[in-house]
């Protein structure tokens, strides 16, 4: 069911754009506040709060006068306990709402003579303080009985909060309004539209309870607070626009742009026309280090690209010559085979054999090639260079050819294969002797964090025509006695698969010196040192 559920929505998802969807979740984190304060009802427990605040300051304020103007009130010195605000108590989430306030039950004794009395006095306070803060002001004596305000002459004495704060104890409840009707056409989304607030305190002169006010009024609508609010709340929201354009012009100029040229560098690079932007200075740092490998990444395909080219071409070339030497020669063979002398014959098959084999050692050279343009440097490897190079100088030395060793006290361990070393070493010494040369030295020493292995000769050296192509595949000045040209090639592409080397220097005298660089194991050992050669 959850697999056709995803093929269900990939099929029907919409191709957005990169900025689409970077606006569309702007927006939408900058709609949850106030998704929360409208659907979380956030808001809405402010007001009720807010309103609950404002019937606690009247309160306290009507009671303080009471006390102060009550019948035969003694004066007390101040109250030594700190000052504090008195905090809202009402939670719509968790405080428990009253059934609808009940009338008031017929009284069952008469009012106090002194609260009778200071009703007289806070009636008019009362009226007044009403007629400002539409709230519903009821003077309670003693014994519950209604003084001042709605049903007066009745009793709340069976009120809870009432009794709690003839007892002494300020509360607020929540209870149903009767009489609410809706007014807005949302007003049902408000939990607080039915809600009345009751607040209860008590009157307490000469260390006793001698009446309570009582003070209820309905909380301040929803949709009429965000009304009354809404120059704010509509400046919010515009400010919260021009953010969000701003952020998402910012990620547009760092991350959407960037992509785009990018993705259309990779066209113009895939059809061999395009070229890498420059790096935009307003790009995310990640960004920008994929513009760096992109440009490096395209720079090695284009140089592939051509290696491949002249590649491919220098093999036709090289190809194309035996091979039309021996069709030249099947042709012969062909039309004048049978008045051909014995020596005709041998001589045009040597021919074909000659060709034979140079194909075959082509194939063979280009095989080695290709395996070295895939080779894989080996992480963990670290050999002996040093003995490496004496077997290499051992295998190589004799009469009328010697190979020398100049080697310094200790040498490091270095990170590159056995083979390619060997390779390396044997191509140079090879083609010394094949330059005439008698004598080969090598030299090693360390620089920085390679080892520098010196191998010169003294033999016809190298033309400065042919110095810079020496590395090219195919190219030799001895094809007419079988060279490939591709020992070198075969040499550098070994050495730079394990981050090593090769390099043609000029050499002081005659003959030709060549440099190969290896790079030095990341953990050494010294190789020994035996008596000099």
């Amino acid at each position: 069911m959850i697999a056709a559920l995803k093929a269900g929505v990939k099929r029907h998802w919409p191709a957005l754009k990169l900025r689409t969807i970077l606006f569309g979740t702007l927006l939408f984190t900058a709609a949850l506040p106030g998704a929360g304060a409208l659907f979380l009802r956030v808001y809405e427990n402010t007001l009720v709060r807010q309103t609950e605040a404002e019937l606690i300051a009247q309160g306290a304020a009507l009671a303080a006068a009471a006390q102060a103007q009550w019948p035969d009130v003694e004066a007390s010195a101040a109250d030594p306990r700190s000052w504090r605000a008195e905090a809202s108590t009402i939670d719509l989430r968790t405080t428990h709402v009253f059934p609808e306030r009940p009338h008031a039950l017929p009284r069952t004794g008469q009012p106090a003579p002194d609260a009778i009395a200071m009703a007289r006095r806070l009636q008019p306070i009362l009226v007044a303080t009403a007629r400002t803060t539409l709230a519903s002001l009821q003077l309670i004596d003693r014994n519950g009985i209604i003084l001042i305000g709605h049903e007066a002459g009745g009793s709340y004495a069976q009120l809870p909060e009432v009794a709690a704060a003839l007892r002494g104890k300020v509360g607020t409840v929540l209870r149903t309004n009767g009489a609410y009707s809706q007014r807005y056409a949302f007003e049902w989304l408000s939990r607080a539209s039915s809600l009345r607030i009751h607040h209860v305190r008590p009157i307490i002169v000469n260390g006793r309870v001698v009446g309570a006010l009582l003070l209820s009024r309905s909380p301040r609508a929803l949709f009429r607070g965000l009304y009354e609010d809404r120059g704010k709340i509509l400046l919010g929201i515009g400010l919260i626009f021009v953010m969000l354009l701003v952020l998402t012009g910012l990620l547009s100029r760092g991350i959407a742009r960037p992509i785009e040229a990018l993705g259309e560098a990779t066209r113009g690079v895939a059809k061999g026309t395009g070229a890498v932007p420059e790096t935009p200075v307003t790009a995310a740092i990640e960004i920008r280090a994929l513009f760096e490998n992109f440009r490096a990444m395209a720079a090695a395909i284009d140089r592939r690209s051509r290696y491949l080219r002249d590649f491919a071409a220098s093999v036709s070339h090289e190809f194309k010559t035996p091979l039309a030497g021996i069709s030249g020669a099947i042709e012969l063979f062909e039309d004048h085979g049978a008045t051909m002398t014995l020596a005709e014959r041998e001589r045009f098959l040597g021919n074909i054999k000659a060709d034979a084999a140079r194909l075959s050692q082509l194939v063979t050279r280009l095989l080695d090639l290709a395996r070295a343009d895939m080779a894989q440097p080996d992480p963990d490897v670290t050999v002996d260079a040093l003995a490496i190079v004496r077997r290499v100088a051992d295998a190589h030395d004799g009469p009328g050819f010697r190979v020398q060793i100049a080697e310094p006290p200790t040498l490091p361990r270095v990170a590159v294969q056995a083979s390619t070393i060997e390779m390396a070493l044997t191509t140079l010494i090879e083609n010394a002797r094949q330059a005439d040369a008698t004598e080969v030295s090598i030299a090693l020493s360390r620089t920085g964090d390679a080892l520098e292995v010196s191998v010169s000769d003294n033999g016809g050296g190298i033309v400065p025509a042919d110095a810079e192509r020496v590395f090219e595949p195919f190219f030799t000045t001895r094809r007419a006695v079988g060279g490939t040209g591709l020992g070198l090639a075969i040499a550098v592409s070994l050495l730079q698969a394990e981050q090593g080397a090769i390099t043609l220097t000029p050499c002081v005298e005659h003959g030709s010196r060549f440099v190969v660089m290896l790079p030095v194991a990341a953990i050494t050992e010294p190789a020994p040192r035996s008596a000099p050669r």
